[in-house]
């Protein structure tokens, strides 16, 4: 995120009423408790009453910011995908379908806040790779976002009939080429923050056209060698 976009973001929290300050931060608090307590004593093993004594808020303050433990452990990510769907509302045609979602995606990143944000995303993501709960609800979400996306296509462009399989599928390859970069960033890469993950990003998505061309060449046996 460039220092001029940080500054806008910083300015803008500012300007919220005090209240609105005040949710934000305890929501933050939530989430960062949540992820320490999760690696520390596993996701099973934390309970949301342990959760909210950590904090000190109710469980009732706490639904008012998240429906689960999933939630709040995945809240860095699916701020991501909400700010991904916000971006496509609003985004210009890139030419290609493919390339209007990936100009989407990337747009949401650079609007990820500077403090913070890319060490509890990658939290989130090992959390979410090593419990099958977390994993669970994460397929859930994911197949949520893509319906929402493809519904705000369908809104916006003229790209067929909902039975095309064509805009599901750009959909598709977009979400998998995101969640390659992000397994190979958040897996002990050198460089964890935001920009070192839009340009493992952008690296993936290059690849995506070789990936569909490639054709493999049978693997040569003992016999003939």
């Amino acid at each position: 995120m460039s220092g001029y976009a940080v500054t806008m973001a910083d300015a803008a929290r500012d300007r919220l009423p005090l209240r609105e300050r005040k949710k934000q931060r305890t929501r933050q608090a939530l989430v960062d408790t949540a992820l320490e307590l999760f690696a520390e004593n596993g996701f099973d093993n934390t309970t949301l009453d342990e959760l909210c004594d950590a904090v000190d808020v109710s469980k009732r303050t706490f639904f008012r910011t998240f429906t689960s433990k999933e939630d709040v452990a995945m809240a860095p990510l699916r701020d991501l995908w909400a700010a991904f769907l916000d971006d496509l509302a609003t985004r210009e045609s890139a030419g290609t379908l493919y390339g209007t979602v990936q100009g989407s995606v990337l747009a949401a990143l650079d609007r990820m806040p500077p403090d913070g944000w890319a060490e509890r995303a990658a939290r989130s993501h090992r959390l979410a790779q090593s419990t099958p709960a977390m994993a669970a609800n994460n397929l859930q979400f994911c197949d949520r976002t893509v319906r929402d996306a493809l519904l705000i296509l369908h809104n916006r462009f003229d790209i067929g009939l909902p039975a095309d399989p064509r805009p599901r599928l750009a959909l598709d390859i977009v979400v998998a080429a995101f969640h390659r970069a992000l397994d190979v960033w958040s897996d002990g890469a050198r460089e964890t923050d935001t920009a070192a993950l839009a340009r493992r990003v952008r690296d993936v998505f290059a690849a995506v056209p070789e990936a569909l061309a490639m054709t493999p060449a049978p693997r040569a046996t003992v016999r003939d060698r």
